[in-house]
């Protein structure tokens, strides 16, 4: 599904057109083909990127791909995100529901993946149903977010699921853990 890289580290999003050996703690992660970056921002020790499909926006979107990073955050669970987003979901969205999907540890680092679905979204007449992934890392804390406004196929549930698994944190300096060579697109292919 993937077919370009976007690499978070160290609160950094790569952009070059040369193979990097990544170097310490490193959120990886491929842009969704079809998809663009529609939004990035630093604020302090969160980094938010968002990417909607080519032919939508930030503001004006079905759906969305978002992922946050929290430079610093060393002491909150997945767990504990989970159940603290599920309560400002719920508080939210009075009709809304939570499923959890799986916890645990993938490569050596603990993370849980969960849904929150409302009925009625920010657009007006439509559904919003988001999975989210949590990984606590060593150096940050990271949350990948898939959202639909929309009632998605299972086809559609089944390969975002299979996207979400494949987002994972290395890190350079545990050799368990270590961190691919990653090419990345130069400034030519990626436009």
């Amino acid at each position: 599904m993937p077919n370009r890289f976007l690499v978070v580290f160290a609160g950094l999003l790569l952009a070059g057109s040369v193979s990097a050996q990544l170097k310490d703690e490193n959120l990886l992660q491929g842009i969704p083909a079809g998809y663009k970056i529609g939004f990035q921002e630093r604020q302090g020790p969160i980094i938010t990127t968002e990417m909607v499909p080519e032919a939508e926006s930030s503001e004006e979107w079905t759906e969305m791909v978002t992922s946050q990073l929290f430079i610093g955050l060393k002491t909150v669970t997945p767990e504990t995100f989970r159940a603290e987003s599920r309560k400002k979901w719920l508080e939210a969205c009075k009709d809304g529901n939570f499923a959890e999907v799986a916890s645990g540890e993938e490569g050596g680092y603990p993370t849980a993946l969960w849904v929150l679905s409302c009925p009625y979204s920010k657009a007006p007449g439509r559904p919003e149903i988001t999975w989210f992934k949590a990984i606590r890392g060593q150096d940050a804390f990271y949350v990948v977010q898939k959202a639909f406004r929309f009632e998605p196929s299972n086809e559609q549930v089944q390969q975002w699921m299979r996207y979400l698994r494949q987002i994972r944190v290395c890190d350079s300096r545990i050799a368990q853990r270590a961190c691919p060579v990653v090419k990345l697109p130069d400034a030519e292919s990626a436009k």
